[in-house]
């Protein structure tokens, strides 16, 4: 048997993720791998910090770069802050909601679940109701941007509840972080977590995290061990510590993490605001388009999530056939729904790189034309 070179055909990606990667992100994957000690791959991590705390807007000193993806990113938030018997208050709203409630579970924590529907916002009222139902949870954690339903929590009104009844937050940021607005300080939260392949546009495998003080206290005076040694968050400061000096943990994905810099240097330079504002005007665009078609959204408009659009799959249209239309024809991605609206929604993400005029003309062309095949 003969082997012969991958070589993937170019894709226009307007899934749920990864999204499109801009050319200079791809450009700096090919850079000259040097060690991850090397004072000078030191200096490249100092300003990926501070690149990471300008889009998360935080002031935070452990703000890093987690060697691994977002889920990799929520596991090291849930085992690093809870112990066992911490009651932890799990605002559920779609797939990636029961994937904290899993994490809860699985450190041996008390999950109390606020449940809202698919396709729906977080409730504060539910989350008030709960957080005075139980005054010794010492948690909240919820999801801002719920991937699999395209719906928006307003993560400032959860978050200033959770610090009024004396509660740290947990934030999951995969999907919102560099799409949509997201101010970590201003808005009091704890631990976030998100992905470098949603709006970043960077390749998949990294986990930008984010931990206030309060969350670091949490972290160094808990009474039992962290259940997870890669992901102990105690070992991985030493190894993100500032003034040059690293001690050694494990050897980072030094050309990812060249990908991951670019990536925020893009971010940087368009402005934070620009970027939320771009993502907005082009979501206008393709729900305008939508319209035109007579799709729905599954969302409410107030509710929305301008980065990923989930609309109702019309009656009698087979989900399979058009994505892979979309596929084989434009050569094109877009999601299938997750979950409860599995073979019933799909999934059009408008992040980072691909929110741009010519991906919305590409992606509303080719989905009319895939609605008439038979």
């Amino acid at each position: 048997m003969s082997f012969q070179s991958f070589i993937p055909p170019h894709r226009t990606l307007m899934g749920p993720g990864p999204s499109d990667i801009n050319p200079r992100v791809l450009s700096a994957l090919a850079r000259p791998t040097i060690g991850h000690l090397d004072p000078l791959f030191v200096g490249m991590m100092d300003e990926l910090k501070q690149l990471l705390q300008y889009a998360f807007q935080t002031d935070n000193t452990f703000t890093i770069a987690v060697s691994a993806p977002g889920s990799a990113g929520m596991e090291a938030c849930f085992v690093n802050l809870l112990e066992p018997g911490d009651k932890v208050i799990v605002c559920i709203n779609g797939v990636f909601g029961t994937r904290m409630h899993e994490n809860v579970v699985r450190c041996g924590a008390e999950a109390v679940v606020v449940e809202d529907d698919w396709g729906r916002a977080v409730s504060p009222e539910k989350l008030e109701d709960a957080l005075k139902a139980h005054p010794d949870a010492k948690f909240v954690a919820f999801v801002h941007a719920e991937t699999s339903t395209g719906a928006l929590s307003d993560a400032k009104t959860l978050c200033a509840l959770a610090k009024q009844y004396g509660c740290l937050t947990i934030v999951d940021a995969v999907t919102s972080l560099g799409g949509v607005e997201l101010r970590v300080d201003d808005w009091g939260i704890d631990a976030i977590y998100s992905g470098s392949q949603k709006c970043l546009s960077c390749v998949p495998g990294l986990s930008p995290v984010s931990f206030s003080q309060a969350a670091v206290d949490t972290i160094k005076n808990r009474k039992t061990p962290i259940q997870s040694w890669f992901l102990d968050q105690s070992l991985v400061m030493g190894y993100w510590s500032g003034e040059g000096k690293r001690s050694y943990h494990h050897t980072a994905p030094v050309n990812s993490l060249y990908a991951l810099h670019e990536a925020l240097v893009i971010l940087h330079s368009e402005g934070l605001e620009n970027s939320w504002d771009r993502h907005r005007q082009q979501h206008q665009q393709l729900a305008k388009g939508f319209a035109e078609m007579g799709l729905d959204f599954i969302v409410p408009e107030k509710e929305r999530l301008p980065q990923l659009n989930s609309v109702w799959i019309p009656s009698g249209i087979d989900d399979a056939k058009v994505r892979s239309y979309l596929l084989n024809h434009y050569n094109l991605e877009i999601g299938a729904g997750l979950g409860n609206f599995a073979g019933k929604a799909w999934r059009v993400g408008l992040m980072g790189y691909a929110a741009r005029n010519e991906n919305v003309a590409l992606c509303l062309a080719a989905l009319a034309d895939g609605l008439t095949q038979k």
